[in-house]
């Protein structure tokens, strides 16, 4: 049985290209009965860039909501938040000794966000320790990572290879896997939809602030009755991901045919969400107005966690004789 690690980004609510693109892959991917899945909420992570207690306790609970609205099984999968862990941090500073300052240095994401951001600080800097500790505190055999996260995953095989050679045989090394297949989903401009383009179409909100979402998106100056090309159309690019046959094939004949305007295209693409996400949007919406089942959940998760990180870090402790 291999067991799976997914690090969940607690960046705020989860949009569309978010549940498109990670939660429902990784949820049909938890269902594997030969896998063992640990999926946390990376709270710890997210202190790098937000400083605001509500903020950040906000957007814990929206992705937990989000993740449990779409059927993610908490009996079968270890579902936790990672600051419940305390392990994890004092797995890291362990693990910062072993780590040499050019490799951080040298790290991708450190260069371009110090580039880009005002608050440069050491949590950015040290953060590829931290995921380290995020992976090798459960014996992970595998982590699904995109392209961009490999390097990261490649400094944590090196750190624990360090301390093994040094200590001897103690962390185990995890293998990547990269999805070469990733949806991406386009936002209200075309561009991939992201927080970062502030492009984002967030379904968990409420209808009116959704149809304003939806009304925003760009499209060319075409008028009422002129044939429109769906393919080169970000309404349809989005309908299609979540469309079946017949309603793609209906929605082209509309833009092939003319008397239809992207305003008609937008109303059915918002019937389509409201529609498709109903249920979802009504679990999510009853969990966020009750937290104490959310925290349930992730104490329950966090308790499973740590029986496998105490573990962990006591064989580590041994080895270093404290």
């Amino acid at each position: 049985m291999a067991r799976i690690l997914t690090g969940i980004q607690s960046s705020g609510v989860p949009h569309l290209g978010n549940i498109l693109g990670a939660i429902q892959p990784a949820i049909e991917l938890s269902k594997f009965d030969d896998n063992e899945s640990l999926f946390f909420i990376a709270d710890l992570h997210s202190l790098t860039t937000i400083k605001n207690s509500e903020i950040i306790k906000h957007n814990t609970y929206a992705t937990a909501a989000a993740w449990l609205a779409f059927g993610f099984n908490t009996d079968k999968n270890i579902f936790y938040r990672q600051s419940d862990i305390p392990e994890v941090t004092e797995l890291m500073w362990i693990l910062n000794c072993f780590t040499p300052y050019p490799m951080l240095a040298n790290a991708h994401s450190f260069k371009d966000k110090s580039n880009n951001l005002s608050d440069v600080n050491s949590g950015l800097f040290n953060y590829p320790v931290l995921m380290a500790a995020d992976i090798l505190l459960y014996d992970v055999d595998i982590v699904p990572v995109g392209k961009d996260q490999l390097q990261h995953l490649e400094m944590t095989r090196d750190i624990a290879g360090s301390f093994n050679h040094q200590m001897g045989n103690t962390l185990t090394l995890p293998k990547s896997k990269v999805s070469e297949s990733v949806m991406i989903v386009p936002g209200i401009d075309g561009k991939k939809m992201s927080k970062s383009y502030n492009n984002t179409i967030n379904i968990f909100t409420e209808e009116k602030l959704l149809k304003k979402q939806i009304m925003s998106i760009i499209t060319d100056s075409l008028g009422l009755e002129d044939v429109k090309n769906p393919s080169s159309c970000n309404v349809f690019k989005i309908f299609k991901l979540l469309a079946n046959e017949s309603q793609i094939k209906e929605m082209e004949s509309k833009y092939m045919k003319g008397g239809f305007g992207y305003g008609h295209a937008k109303n059915e693409l918002l019937d389509l969400i409201t529609e498709k996400f109903s249920k979802e949007r009504e679990i999510y919406f009853k969990l966020m107005n009750q937290p104490e089942k959310i925290e349930q959940k992730l104490k329950e998760g966090s308790e499973k966690a740590r029986k496998i990180a105490s573990s962990v870090l006591l064989r580590v402790k041994n080895k270093l004789g404290i």
